[in-house]
């Protein structure tokens, strides 16, 4: 008689579409809530609620009842990095066990997983610091680059794998990437306010010497040239007859930067208030993804066999190179 030979085949675990966009978009979530939540801990003078780092205290991983609320807080924001971990590594998981394989998801999501490790070092550094302004900067701007590759990673995820096609003309094109610089420029210059303002994360925290009246007064100028550019933007848009999601983000993007202004120039008139200096923080987040929406909104990938010959040619575009 012949032997039936039963071959193990491995277990696999199929990932939706559905499951991989949606762990793509609560990376987004959670990379804005933490830099939230980081602004709580440096507005309530909790930078140093852990004195060290990667320990709490030099004997304790954790928080102690002596340290108080500020210890609380402190350790109550490193505990979220922990999330984020989970969030990214499990959609790093979904990018690899997801089939057919995406090109170009699987770099995105491990370079956020990357990028959150990397956030955490660099947390321990501004705590080893003594919350230098530069360090807090330089923590709060890779914030704003995890925010950057996380959503590039959820348009990847949403999109098909054929070439980019150009939506609106080469000028229109620049004026968006005009757009795109104004409003980084003004992330790093807010920086810069923050880093002279009273709200150090500890009383004893240095600033970075700049005049605050001075620099707020840069910073607002690239507010005035961010919201003209983006009325440019919009206007020039609804006048070639763009497609209407893209006039439609350029619109969400100006409402967005209204909003954020006068959230800046009420904390600037009433002395920098704890919750509107928070709301602001998270109106930087809503600005920056408004920015990106543009700017991924004037292109777009269509299947291999669903491009029209002779009505289009890719996108000689300056994007991100995952985008």
């Amino acid at each position: 008689m012949r032997r039936i030979r039963f071959v193990k085949r491995p277990v696999r675990f199929p990932v939706s579409a559905t499951l991989l966009r949606r762990l793509a978009y609560a990376n987004i979530v959670a990379n804005a809530a933490i830099v939230v939540t980081g602004g709580a801990v440096r507005l309530t003078a909790s930078g140093l609620g852990c004195p060290t780092w990667p320990r709490c205290t030099d004997e304790s991983y954790t928080a102690t009842a002596e340290m108080g609320v500020h210890g609380v807080i402190e350790f109550g924001n490193r505990l979220l990095t922990f999330v984020l971990v989970l969030i990214a590594g499990a959609t790093l998981l979904a990018a690899l066990a997801h089939r057919p394989r995406r090109r170009g998801v699987v770099p995105l999501a491990l370079a956020v997983v990357l990028g959150i490790v990397a956030q955490a070092v660099i947390g321990g550094i501004t705590v080893r610091t003594q919350l230098h302004p530069s360090i807090v900067g330089i923590h709060f701007v890779v914030s704003m680059l995890l925010l950057l590759v996380a959503y590039a990673l959820w348009r990847r995820v949403r999109e098909p794998d054929g070439p980019k096609i150009a939506l609106v003309p080469p000028a229109l094109r620049t004026l968006t990437w005009l757009t795109v610089v104004s409003s980084a420029a003004v992330i790093v210059v807010g920086v810069a306010v923050t880093g002279s303002g009273p709200h150090a994360g500890d009383a004893d925290a240095i600033r970075n010497g700049l005049d605050p009246q001075t620099i707020s007064q840069v910073h607002a100028d690239l507010v005035f040239l961010l919201v003209g550019l983006t009325v440019g933007l919009w206007l020039a848009l609804r006048a070639i007859g763009a497609p209407a999601h893209v006039v439609r983000a350029a619109r969400t993007l100006l409402l967005v930067e209204l909003a954020q202004g006068v959230i800046g120039f009420v904390q600037y008139f009433t002395n920098l208030p704890v919750l509107l200096v928070g709301a602001h923080m998270l109106g930087s987040c809503l600005v920056w993804l408004a920015t990106l929406s543009v700017l991924w909104s004037t292109r777009e990938r269509r299947p291999v066999d669903a491009t029209p010959t002779g009505t289009a040619t890719p996108a000689e575009e300056p994007v991100p190179a995952h985008a």
